[in-house]
């Protein structure tokens, strides 16, 4: 049994990240990237699966520039057991990212995918359900719990909704979305660091598998957004019902 992560390099939250002159780009020039925390909570998942199956391979695959090769190298360092960079340098919209990885998905024949839900940089939540549909697998997104059933041909997912716990089931192969009470994901440890460097990574051009690259999705402009005020200390509720009332003209 294989399990294939896609993971997502993201802009460390504690970069300040700005918006080009021209307003049409982001400036992320020498900012820190990590993994997309929903996506380390999926490679968490598949690395609970399989030491709870025990018959299990990790595989962690990323799309973008050389340099996301840190990003897998930390999933790497979790306890996945190889990687696969997809190099991709630029923009890309959704469709081309779920493109590239349903090649990786047809070449490395998984019985699970699993991503995160979405990434915290752009919350565009629509690579794991266009990944789902182009290769014609069921999908559970936004999962918080996933148990296998039948010797692994099917799998239960709890998936929240807005109207609370919605359980599915699905037949594998299938693509699950990880939503952030899953699970907790665990540190690397020192170990797992120094083997993370010795684990194979295997760096594939994303203009060799035959997808068209141009994003189908422009971008129109950034704007970054207003400044907010201060906070103020108020002496006790009365006083804040009065500035709620009075100043912020949210209560009547």
């Amino acid at each position: 049994m294989k399990i294939l992560v896609a993971i997502k390099p993201v802009p460390n939250p504690d970069e300040r990240v700005r918006i080009s002159a021209d307003g049409l780009r982001l400036v992320l020039d020498g900012v820190k990237t990590i993994v997309n925390p929903f996506c380390e909570i999926a490679v968490e998942e598949a690395l609970r699966i399989r030491e709870r199956l025990g018959t299990s391979e990790v595989v962690v695959v990323t799309v973008g520039p050389l340099a996301a090769d840190a990003q897998l190298r930390t999933a790497l360092a979790m306890g996945a057991d190889r990687g696969v960079l997809v190099r991709l340098e630029g923009a890309a919209d959704a469709l081309v990212i779920a493109g590239l990885l349903r090649k990786v998905v047809e070449e490395e024949s998984p019985v699970l995918v699993l991503l995160g839900k979405q990434a915290v940089d752009d919350d565009n939540n629509q690579v794991g359900q266009t990944l789902a549909a182009l290769l014609s697998w069921p999908q559970a997104t936004f999962a918080s719990r996933i148990e296998f059933l039948d010797d692994g041909k099917r799998i239960r997912v709890d998936r929240e909704t807005d109207a609370g716990i919605e359980t599915v089931e699905l037949p594998l192969p299938a693509v699950v979305t990880a939503d952030l009470r899953l699970n907790e994901p665990r540190y690397a440890s020192l170990p797992g660091i120094m083997k993370a460097r010795q684990k194979e990574v295997r760096v594939v051009d994303a203009a060799t598998l035959g997808i068209d690259l141009t994003p189908k999705v422009r971008v129109l402009s950034f704007e970054a957004p207003r400044a907010r005020k201060g906070g103020r200390i108020v002496a006790d509720a009365a006083e804040l019902v009065r500035l709620l009332r009075e100043e912020a003209r949210v209560i009547g």
